[in-house]
């Protein structure tokens, strides 16, 4: 039998979001406030020489100031306020979640439910303060010691630029509660998914411009298209993949009724650990090459090399990338995914997995089967990221067509779609709750 929210959710489509008004208000308020991010990307920091700085981003463009300047939708060419863009509060999100796996004030924190969940979002704000101060104090002193990009160096310029950019981070983790709070969700992930669209014409202007003065070839042209269209296939077709466990729950008696027992299932995705290890990875492994270049041959011999060893396509680099990312597959879904947890809630309701004893053995069956769809999952990754990586090195593709950017405007694009039929899904149960009191009334 075929429940009525399943045929709900067949025949929902997108022409009853003309009847949703509250959906409607939720989109257009998401979408205001993605264009005063967008505005703010616009706005330069005072004290910058733009021409200076246009030269000096030129030759770093390559390394990991490329790759934060399409996260912040291109921020960090326009050395705008919002530069830093939400990476300060993603890098602490992902912190505040590590310590919970070695503080067990933290991890009691987190199965406290919503109150304990409002306890660690106020911690990792503080920790996005803390973090943004200590990074725009970086860019300041960098910037401050890059040449003539500044205007008038000296002190008020380092406050000033610390007080504006970490005021900007703090403005778009604001921003992003709302969205999730007052749109349509995923505030944070929608921001950074604006940026890397937004950037994306140019990027892809970018490309044809080097066709037409020859640099790429139109078959090579061609072929990144062809590649980028196969490459979202895959990745759509990945992060829907699933294994469900089967999990059992046994007849129960209410009173002096009797229930029957009944089944469902326990989703795991093949790809737990999301987007963050080839951030993580890509981050690592350029951050020598962006101190060089910084330096401009007057850092040590060693790190010189360091850098021509870890240039883009070089075989030590993709080595590295691979392994990185495979290690960072399986060090954050041990995070964020606790076996032993998910068997004791299980034992407490009654569920159990067929042919398994409940607790210790059906944390170990999910740890076995979680170990190596995960192995799935880092494969599935590495190939994402290893084909765009290697047309990026080799024809100075730009990184907008690289997979990790295409791995983050897939997955938002599919969360946002699954968050607006939630809405639509839960418009349409109004509609038929307010039809069945109706019909009673008539009667």
């Amino acid at each position: 039998m075929v429940s009525a929210a399943e045929q709900l959710a067949a025949n929902l489509n997108f022409g009853a979001l003309a009847k949703a008004d509250e959906l409607k208000k939720r989109i257009w308020f998401t979408i205001g406030a993605l264009l005063v991010y967008r505005l703010g990307t616009y706005i330069p920091l005072p004290g910058i020489d733009p021409q200076a700085w246009a030269q000096l981003f030129n030759t770093q463009s390559g390394g990991i100031l490329g790759m934060f300047n399409m996260f912040s939708g291109g921020g960090i060419h326009r050395m705008a306020i919002f530069a830093l863009n939400i990476m300060p509060y993603i890098s602490a999100s992902i912190i505040i979640q590590l310590m919970t796996t070695v503080s067990p004030q933290l991890e009691a924190l987190k199965k406290e439910g919503e109150a304990g969940r409002k306890v660690m979002n106020q911690y990792t704000r503080y920790l996005t303060v803390v973090l943004a101060l200590f990074q725009s104090y970086g860019i300041a002193i960098g910037l401050q010691g890059a040449g003539n990009v500044v205007s008038e160096p000296g002190l008020f310029f380092l406050i000033s630029t610390t007080i504006t950019l970490t005021g900007g981070t703090m403005f778009l983790m604001w921003l992003g509660e709302q969205i999730t709070a007052r749109g349509i969700g995923n505030g944070i992930s929608l921001i950074i998914f604006a940026g890397i669209v937004a950037e994306l014409p140019s990027a892809i202007a970018g490309t044809l411009e080097l066709g037409r003065q020859g640099a790429i070839s139109t078959g090579f042209i061609l072929l990144v298209i062809v590649m980028a269209v196969v490459v979202i296939a895959f990745i759509v077709f990945m992060e829907r993949a699933q294994r469900r466990l089967l999990i059992q729950y046994p007849k129960r008696q209410v009173g002096n009724r009797m229930f029957e027992g009944q089944s469902s299932h326990l989703p795991l995705k093949l790809n737990t650990s999301g987007v963050i290890p080839p951030i993580f990875a890509s981050s690592l492994l350029l951050l020598p090459t962006t101190v060089a270049n910084f330096n401009a041959g007057s850092g040590p011999e060693w790190l010189t090399t360091m850098t021509t060893l870890l240039g883009h396509g070089r075989p030590l680099f993709l080595v590295l990338y691979l392994s990185l990312i495979v290690f960072f597959c399986f060090f954050y879904t041990a995070v964020v995914f606790n076996p032993t947890e998910t068997a004791e809630n299980l034992k407490k309701h009654g569920g159990f997995i067929p042919g398994i004893r409940p607790g210790e053995r059906t944390a170990e069956y999910i740890d076995y089967v979680l170990s190596r769809i995960t192995v799935v999952g880092a494969i599935y990754l590495s190939i994402v990221c290893l084909i765009p990586e290697v047309l990026i090195s080799y024809a100075a593709v730009p990184f907008y067509f690289g997979g990790t950017s295409l791995l983050i405007v897939v997955s938002v694009t599919m969360d946002t779609v699954a968050q607006v039929q939630g809405y639509l899904l839960a418009h349409q149960y109004e509609g038929l709750i307010k039809k069945s009191k109706l019909r009673g009334r008539n009667r």
